[in-house]
């Protein structure tokens, strides 16, 4: 058991965030990693409405009885899904309250996050796949320089294959690493 403020907070064993993956964030896949210590996390976006959100984190809660999370990808689009629903299905269904964990790629915008409150920030580097921002920034160069700045647990999210990726980015503040993410709310 390797234990971190974000193992501690978020009441897991194994200090890993399964990603936002859409697509592949299903209640089993979220189940699986809760279940061996981690936090799962089910993507919102990958449901078609927000009631359909609210069957799935019912039917992970059948799965496990350990935390998961929930991811809401917020993109620029012409036709925005209904955010608000998915948010409100998210907080409904938690039954101890959320933590809100923010995916920022630059330390600017971590220091903007942290600032309004959110409970924990996933620093992305350009290796994290999906969206890695625009300014093209390492992982281990925003990691350094997030230990510097920010008051509050971040995780180290992309470029992770590995206990050696985990240990690095321990090394470097990190309170728990996952590969891929994005905002998530957890529940109970």
């Amino acid at each position: 058991m390797l234990v971190t403020p974000l193992t501690k907070l978020l009441d897991i064993r194994v200090p890993v965030v399964q990603g936002g993956m859409q697509w592949v964030g299903l209640p089993p896949l979220a189940a699986a990693v809760s279940n061996a210590g981690g936090l799962g996390i089910l993507t919102a976006l990958t449901q078609p409405n927000p009631e359909a959100l609210r069957q799935a984190i019912r039917e992970t809660r059948k799965l496990t009885s350990k935390n998961f999370g929930v991811n809401i990808t917020l993109l620029p689009t012409i036709n925005p899904p209904d955010y608000e629903g998915y948010a409100k299905v998210a907080i409904e269904e938690g039954d101890n309250g959320c933590i809100v964990i923010h995916k920022c790629t630059t330390i600017r915008h971590a220091k903007s996050a942290q600032r309004l409150g959110v409970d924990v920030l996933s620093i992305d580097g350009f290796e994290c796949a999906g969206h890695p921002g625009e300014e093209d920034i390492g992982g281990l160069v925003l990691l350094a320089r997030a230990a510097q700045e920010l008051q509050i647990p971040y995780i180290s999210s992309g470029g992770i294959a590995d206990g050696r990726g985990l240990a690095a980015s321990l090394a470097l503040g990190a309170a728990v690493g996952r590969e891929y993410g994005n905002p998530i709310h957890v529940h109970s």
